[in-house]
């Protein structure tokens, strides 16, 4: 009798023959598996899950075709937002029918069901098409994700909600993890050459959320230079380098005034580079945060005529400090060009607004002579209205155009028709220049980069989906039917947008959880418990293909082999691993691959991706979590979506079938089988049955092989 699983034997079909029970010169069949396949990163093939896009994959039928090659985790990806179709299928085209069959797909096959929410999202800072920061498209985001939270209740009772970041469009080599001193990756990435030359941020009305404009870092500003005092003058009050006026008092930087060029005549301008600008931006910062520590001192009308009220009001409000406050470079650029156009409107409010005075006392002068004369021509005869009247030239033709004969009071009126003119245009024309200064003012008030507002958007968006999350937790908990706490998981996505690089991911997760303390102690509950809510219901998925798009940007050193620079990548992408679980952000895992340009999605270990690493990383820091591979290119390049599944087995080294000798285990693994004949990967060297008659399994002289 032979005892599959033992002796050496796997299955019935099997021809090779491992016998160690005696000694290991007789080995006869499979080479020995290297146990460290598996041992070094810890994955089993139940740890595996894989994802399924719905609407490629059409209905709970096909799902639960899927689920017979052998996955013990499923991730449902929403392909489509808004009405739903048949391609791009939503969480709401599945009814309870469908819901309550797909529960209990799970609970017949032992299924853990994740989900994924629409792909179509990118972020919830709310940008739209245009680059502007949107209210209500932020609300269509959130709305995407909330119904996928629901679906995630019903069908998966709990798990992941995996959303996508990208936040904003930002440039690479500038940012603040590629500058940092002492970092041995520093300046690594770049986008293109000459980035560094033609950044450029977008900065944003707080009011309305749209771009005033975009601040170029190799265009310049123009701007007046302003008088400063060249030393100190401690009888006014005055130290070296304040704001003075022509008569040397000191004045608010929001009133000071240009100095001017005796010489010439003119007065004096200037061009701000960016570090002129970055100057201005440190000069701005400390007079925010001056204004910031006298701010309760000053009267109501100051505080409404401060061009940092509305920051100081922020700040306050949310119980920051004083270093909360900053003016960034981009920042002062588009200060600097509305403080020109708030002082170019200003100058022709007065040009316009200069003899306005004098221009309404002599409309009044022309209608009380309008008035005399008209009583006068009235109440005379026709002999002496003769009299009245005088002869008008026309004004600089006198000699080439003849006089006209006209009543005093036609005369006036005529004078008081063009004073009235002149009157409007001066009042309409000054007026409206004035309101255009104000305007200015008021704008600047409101002007903040895109970067911090669209963070504060995002983290208020993500905090109000995880507290979606924690009610439908606290209901399935209520019920006795959670497997496990709902969560709103940030997945980095592509290089271009912010929070694909891994620190920027931790930062979205942590402000993310901020916020959603604040909004929990808001509603009651104690800090300590809301600040364990938010670390539950908001978490990070790292996708390790996403990770390794960063390659492209890559700039190694030119002088090492091409070998040696990617191994220096793969280090950082596995330090950066390491760090994000060590903040404590990851909580849930996308496997795929690439060779670092686009998001492919070939199978783990078929592209340059140091999957293993990380993963061994991430399971040496304790991680608990789902491993979902995402299949992509198979479905189009290999027989089935699964084979990329499969294809990891074997990357991993996932052991299966028996165990080997009872005295010296054997772990068979899927790199032994996969893509093999009952257990082996090289072609088989027996046939049987309505095969052997074949001539392609004859030998020249006609015996059959077998």
């Amino acid at each position: 009798m032979v005892e599959f699983g033992k002796g050496g034997y796997f299955h019935p079909m099997d021809r090779g023959y491992t016998q160690s029970d005696h000694h290991d010169d007789h080995h006869h069949g499979f080479p020995r598996s290297d146990p460290s396949n598996t041992g070094d990163v810890g994955v089993s093939i139940g740890d595996l899950g894989m994802s399924l896009g719905l609407g490629p994959v059409p209905n709970v039928q096909a799902i639960q075709a899927k689920l017979r090659p052998g996955t013990k985790k499923l991730e449902f990806v929403f392909t489509g937002m808004g009405k739903g179709s048949g391609q791009g299928q939503t969480p709401e085209m599945y009814g309870k029918k469908q819901r309550e069959a797909l529960v209990e797909l799970g609970k017949a096959n032992k299924v853990d069901f994740t989900t994924h929410s629409t792909v179509g999202v990118y972020g919830l800072a709310g940008m739209d098409q245009q680059g502007n920061f949107s209210k209500a498209s932020k609300n269509y985001s959130m709305q995407e994700v909330k119904r996928a939270i629901e679906f995630a209740a019903d069908v998966g009772r709990g798990g992941p909600v995996v959303v996508h970041s990208g936040e904003f469009a930002r440039p690479i080599v500038d940012a603040e993890w590629n500058v940092q001193k002492g970092d041995p990756f520093r300046n690594k990435f770049r986008m293109y050459e000459d980035e560094e030359g033609r950044t450029s941020f977008r900065v944003v009305d707080t009011r309305t959320g749209g771009v005033i404009q975009e601040a170029r870092k190799n265009r310049k500003v123009s701007r007046p230079v302003w008088l400063q005092a060249e030393e100190n003058d401690p009888a006014k009050g005055v130290k070296k380098g304040d704001y003075i006026d022509y008569w040397g008092k000191k004045v608010d930087p929001a009133l000071r005034v240009p100095k001017y060029n005796e010489e010439k005549g003119s007065f004096h301008t200037t061009q701000l580079g960016w570090e002129d600008l970055e100057r201005e931006s440190r000069e701005m910062t400390q007079r925010a945060r001056e204004e910031f520590r006298r701010w309760d001192s000053l009267s109501e009308k100051e505080k409404q005529q401060s061009i940092w009220q509305e920051r100081i009001a922020q700040v306050k409000e949310r119980g920051l400090r004083e270093e909360d406050i900053k003016v960034r470079p981009e920042e002062a650029y588009i200060i600097a060009t509305l403080e020109t156009n708030a002082a170019n409107a200003r100058g022709w409010a007065l040009q316009y607004g200069g003899d306005f005075k004098q221009m309404v006392n002599r409309v009044e002068k022309l209608e009380k002579a309008l008035e005399f004369y008209e009583k006068i021509e009235e109440a005379a005869t026709p002999e002496e209205k003769w009299k009245l009247q005088k002869q008008v030239n026309e004004s600089g033709l006198g000699e080439f155009v003849p006089p006209e004969t006209k009543y005093p009071s036609a005369i006036i009126k005529e004078h008081l028709r063009e004073a009235k003119h002149r009157l409007q245009h001066s009042q309409e024309s000054s007026s409206s220049s004035m309101a255009q200064a104000e305007e200015a003012m008021e704008t600047i008030r409101h002007v903040r980069s895109a970067e911090p507002y669209a963070l504060e958007e995002a983290y208020d968006a993500y905090a109000r989906g995880a507290l979606n999350a924690l009610r439908h937790t606290d209901k399935l908990q209520q019920q006795g039917e959670l497997k496990k706490p709902l969560a709103i998981a940030i997945e980095n996505l592509f290089p271009e947008h912010y929070g694909s690089h891994p620190d920027e991911l931790i930062q979205l997760v942590k402000g993310s959880r901020e916020r959603m303390k604040e909004l929990l102690v808001e509603q009651g509950m104690a800090k300590k418990e809301a600040e364990e809510r938010a670390k539950k219901h908001i978490t990070a998925t790292f996708d390790t293909g996403h990770l390794n798009m960063w390659r492209k940007y890559w700039h190694g050193d030119p002088k090492k082999p091409l070998e040696e620079n990617d191994k220096e990548f793969d280090k950082w992408a596995v330090q950066k691993v390491k760090e994000m679980s060590r903040a404590g952000v990851i909580g849930h895992v996308h496997l795929d691959d690439n060779y670092g340009y686009h998001d492919d999605h070939l199978a783990p270990g078929e592209g340059n991706t140091p999957i293993k690493e990380m993963i061994k990383v991430l399971k040496e820091e304790g991680y608990k979590g789902e491993l979902i591979v995402e299949p992509g290119a198979d479905y189009t390049t290999d027989v089935t979506g699964f084979h990329s599944v499969m294809k990891t087995w074997r990357h991993f080294g996932s052991p299966m079938y028996g165990m080997g000798p009872s005295l010296a285990p054997r772990k068979r693994t899927w790199g032994d089988v996969g893509y093999g004949f009952f257990g082996q990967n090289e072609p088989p060297y027996f046939v049987f049955g309505a095969y052997s008659p074949s001539e392609d399994w004859t030998l020249w002289s006609g015996v059959p092989l077998e």
